[in-house]
C-alpha cells in the first residue's frame, strides 16, 4: 500500500505550496476540484494529510470493507488512518476541498484530537451525502477559507482553524452515506489488500528498519476492519488465521536475515518487532524446532 504525501500531491496535481506556511502553523490550503489537474482514479493508498472535500459529480469510495456511492453531492471526510479508494463514474466532477497536517490541527490549537472526534473513527462511514441547499451553505465556508488565505491578516491561520472546526461539525450532524450491499468480492478485496499490506513490511534493509506492523489488531486498524472480521475472511480465503499468516511471512525474513546478512541475532529479533530476544527465540524454536543460531549453522 503506498503512503501518499503532502509532496506528492502537490507534484502530482502541479500546485504550489503557500509561500507563508511554515512548522509551527502547520499546512493547510483549500483548492477548487476543477483547478486540481489530476480527475483520474484515486488508488488505494494512505494519505499522511487530511482532506475534507465537498464533492458534485458522481462517484464512488471504495474502503476496505464497503463501497459508498455519492449520486450528487456529498461531504467526505478522509484521514491518514483509513486509507480509500476514490473512483469518479462521469466527467461533471466540482466542488471544493480543502487538506491540513496534524501539525495545522493539534489539541493545543483546537481544543480537540481530531482522531477522538465521531467523524474520524475507524469503522464509520465519513461520507455524507448533501441536498443543493446544504452544498451551497458548505460552499460558502469554503470560499471563506480561500479569501482568508489569500488575505494578508496576520492571525488567519486561527481564523481557517475555525471555518475547518465548523466544516466537521457540519459532517458530524449529518447521517452517513447508505453503505452498498457487500459485493461477491469484497471478501478478496479486503485478503488481498491485507497481502499487499503485509508484504509492503519487507524486506527488512537494515538493524534500524523495524516492522511496523507485528499483530492482527495492527492489521486490522490500518484497513478499518474489525479483527474479527479480518480473521474471517483471512480464514475463508487462505485457510489460515491472521496470526499465522503474519507469523509466516516473519518467519520467511527471519531465515532470509539469518542467512544472507551478518546482524547479530539481537539486531535480525529488534527488526522483526520482537522485544526481547528471548521472544524472538522462543517464536523461531516453535516454529521450527531448531534455535536462531543452530539454522544460521
Amino acid at each position: 500500500m503506498d503512503i501518499s504525501t503532502l509532496e506528492d500531491f502537490y507534484r502530482e496535481t502541479e500546485k504550489q505550496q503557500p509561500s507563508d506556511a511554515h512548522r509551527e502553523i502547520g499546512h493547510f490550503n483549500v483548492f477548487n476540484t476543477a483547478e486540481v489537474s489530476k480527475q483520474s482514479t484515486m488508488p488505494y493508498n494512505r494519505r499522511t494529510y487530511y482532506k475534507i472535500s465537498l464533492i458534485s459529480g458522481k462517484n464512488r469510495a471504495e474502503y476496505a470493507d464497503k463501497v459508498i456511492p455519492v449520486e450528487k453531492n456529498a461531504l467526505l471526510f478522509a484521514t491518514p488512518r483509513i486509507p480509500y479508494n476514490w473512483v469518479p463514474l462521469d466527467e461533471e466532477q466540482g466542488g471544493c476541498f480543502c487538506i491540513f497536517n496534524d501539525e495545522f490541527l493539534t489539541r493545543m490549537k483546537s481544543g480537540v484530537i481530531l482522531e477522538e472526534l465521531p467523524i474520524y473513527r475507524p469503522g464509520g462511514v465519513p461520507v455524507f451525502q448533501v441536498s443543493d441547499e446544504e452544498a451551497a451553505e458548505i460552499l460558502a465556508i469554503f470560499r471563506k477559507m480561500q479569501k482568508e488565505l489569500a488575505s494578508d491578516y496576520f492571525y488567519k491561520y486561527d481564523l481557517l482553524r475555525n471555518y475547518v472546526m465548523e466544516l466537521i461539525h457540519y459532517g458530524q450532524k449529518l447521517q452517513p452515506v447508505s453503505i452498498l450491499n457487500p459485493s461477491h468480492n469484497a471478501a478478496a478485496r479486503v485478503s488481498s489488500l491485507f497481502i499487499e499490506l503485509l508484504e509492503r513490511q519487507f524486506p527488512v534493509t537494515s538493524p534500524q528498519h523495524r516492522v511496523g506492523l507485528r499483530t492482527a489488531k495492527d492489521y486490522a486498524g490500518q484497513l478499518a476492519v474489525h479483527v474479527n472480521h479480518l480473521n474471517k475472511v483471512l480464514k475463508d480465503q487462505t485457510g489460515k488465521t491472521t496470526t499465522e499468516l503474519i507469523s509466516n511471512r516473519i518467519l520467511q525474513e527471519a531465515k532470509i536475515l539469518l542467512k544472507q546478512t551478518d546482524w547479530s541475532i539481537s539486531e535480525i529479533a529488534y527488526s522483526l518487532g520482537f522485544e526481547e530476544l528471548a521472544h524472538f527465540s522462543n517464536f523461531f524454536r516453535k516454529q521450527t524446532a531448531v534455535a536462531p543460531n543452530t539454522f544460521r549453522g
